[in-house]
């Protein structure tokens, strides 16, 4: 089974992101995770499927595990799961060092950027998003 190659994406915070309390306010994190999975598809797809390809969120489920703060040095790491017709499921982990601070599963759908409506993506596209098969 081909394996997801994992996409780190560095985080920049900034003083808009800290709320009341002194950390990151939670609708950031979903604002670092577009922001990672979209950046995820454009170092890995073909420059073609780019230019014909948008993505749109359908649900993302954020489970919070610990608070960031303005100074933290902090990275998402993208991973593709899987992808289901004009569907892609993503898992996307948030960290400052080795701790996990949020860990957010998310559905997009691919859509034409001309028709904008739902486009499957062809397979050797998608498998630009995983290591190649061993010799199976």
């Amino acid at each position: 089974m081909n394996q997801a190659i994992p996409h780190r994406f560095p985080i920049g915070i900034d003083p808009g992101d800290i709320d009341f309390m002194g950390h990151v306010n939670n609708a950031s994190y979903l604002k670092w995770v577009q922001e990672a999975v979209l950046d995820h598809w454009r170092a890995l797809a073909p420059a073609e499927a780019i230019a014909q390809h948008l993505w749109v969120a359908i649900k993302h489920e954020i489970t919070y595990r610990k608070p960031a703060f303005l100074e933290d040095d902090v990275i998402a790491t993208v991973l593709l799961e899987k992808v289901q017709g004009a569907r892609a499921f993503y898992e996307t982990v948030i960290r400052r060092g080795e701790e996990v601070l949020a860990e957010v599963k998310s559905s997009w759908c691919c859509i034409d950027a001309d028709t904008k409506r739902p486009a499957r993506l062809a397979r050797d596209v998608i498998q630009k998003f995983f290591t190649p098969d061993s010799g199976a």
